[in-house]
C-alpha cells in the first residue's frame, strides 16, 4: 500500500511539474513571436542602410576613418559575448560560450564585455578579464537599450588598445535551429562591404526594390560622413545581434519546454501503469488472502 502512496505521489509531482513547463512553453512562445517581429521589423532601416553605403561604395578606397582601418597600434582583442540572464533555454547558452571558448584558445590576450549572466559567469569561473557587464538589458530591448554598450565599444576601439572586436552571438533560422556565430564587429573590411553590398544589390533586383532607389549626392568631407553613419551602424548591427540572439534565446527555451512537457507526459503515462499493476497485485494477493482463509475455515 506505501508503494502505491509513493508512486501516486510522484505522478502528481510529475504533473505539476508539467503545468509548469507548459506556462513557461506558451510564455516563450509568445516572447519568440515578438522578438522574431522585432527582428523584421528592423530590416527595413538596414536596407536603407546599405543603400547610402551602396552610394559610398566608389569612395570606399578613400575612406581613412579609424572603423575601417586595421589598429596595427593595438595589442588586444576585444570580445563581446552575448547570452541569456536565464537558464532553461536548451543548448543555446553552451552553444555560444563553447564558441567563446574555442576563440580564447586560438587567440591571446583577450579581454571581455559580457552581456547576460550566464556568459558572464562562465567567464568568470576560468579566470578571463571582463572590463564590462551587461546583466539588465530586456528581452524586448530597443536602440536606447544598447546605446551603452554600443557607445562603449567604439569607445574603446577608437581609444587604439584593441586590434579588433569580436561578438559571439546566436543567429535565429527558425524556431527549431539556432546558431552560434562569431562576427567582425570593427574593423568594417572594406572586401566585406564591397561583397554585402553586391549581395544585397542581387537580392534588391530580385525583389524588385530598385524601383524606389533614390541617387544620393554627397557634398563635403566623406569621413565625416562616413563618421556619422558608420557609428549609427555599428550600433545597428549591435542591436541586430541583440535581437537575433534574444528570438534565439526565446525559441530555444519554447522547444526545450515542449520536449520537458512531452517528457513528463511520457513518465506520467509509464508511473499510471505501474501504479494500476500495483494496485492490481494488491487487489489479487487481498482476493488469495480471503480465499485462503475461508478455506481453512471450512
Amino acid at each position: 500500500m506505501s508503494n502505491q502512496k509513493l508512486i501516486k505521489n510522484r505522478i502528481r509531482s510529475v504533473k505539476n511539474t508539467k503545468k509548469i513547463t507548459k506556462a513557461m512553453e506558451l510564455v516563450a512562445a509568445s516572447k519568440m513571436k515578438r522578438a522574431v517581429s522585432a527582428t523584421l521589423s528592423s530590416r527595413l532601416y538596414a536596407t536603407y542602410s546599405w543603400d547610402l553605403l551602396t552610394s559610398l561604395s566608389g569612395k570606399l578606397d578613400e575612406i581613412t576613418h579609424p572603423f575601417f582601418v586595421e589598429n596595427i597600434k593595438g595589442s588586444k582583442s576585444l570580445v563581446v559575448l552575448i547570452t541569456s540572464n536565464r537558464g532553461l533555454c536548451g543548448s543555446y547558452n553552451s552553444q555560444a560560450i563553447k564558441k567563446a571558448l574555442l576563440l580564447l584558445k586560438a587567440t591571446d590576450n583577450n579581454e571581455i564585455i559580457s552581456v547576460g549572466k550566464k556568459g558572464d559567469g562562465a567567464m568568470r569561473r576560468i579566470g578571463q578579464n571582463i572590463i564590462a557587464s551587461f546583466v539588465e538589458i530586456p528581452d524586448n530591448a530597443t536602440l536606447n537599450d544598447i546605446r551603452p554598450l554600443s557607445e562603449l565599444i567604439t569607445r574603446k576601439y577608437k581609444s587604439g588598445e584593441y586590434i579588433n572586436v569580436k561578438v559571439i552571438y546566436t543567429d535565429f533560422i527558425s524556431a527549431l535551429t539556432q546558431k552560434a556565430n562569431i562576427r567582425n564587429l570593427l574593423p568594417i573590411s572594406k572586401t566585406e562591404v564591397k561583397e554585402m553590398i553586391e549581395s544585397l544589390a542581387e537580392e534588391k533586383s530580385k525583389e524588385s526594390l530598385n524601383e524606389t532607389s533614390v541617387p544620393y549626392i554627397f557634398e563635403g568631407d566623406t569621413n565625416k560622413l562616413v563618421e556619422m553613419l558608420a557609428e549609427k551602424l555599428v550600433r545597428m548591427q549591435v542591436y541586430q545581434m541583440i535581437l537575433e540572439s534574444s528570438a534565439s534565446e526565446q525559441s530555444s527555451r519554447m522547444v526545450a519546454m515542449k520536449n520537458a512537457s512531452e517528457a513528463a507526459g511520457e513518465m506520467i503515462d509509464d508511473l499510471t501503469l505501474v501504479f494500476n499493476k500495483a494496485r492490481q497485485a494488491g487487489i489479487t494477493q487481498e482476493i488469495s488472502e480471503i480465499s485462503a482463509g475461508m478455506a481453512s475455515v471450512s
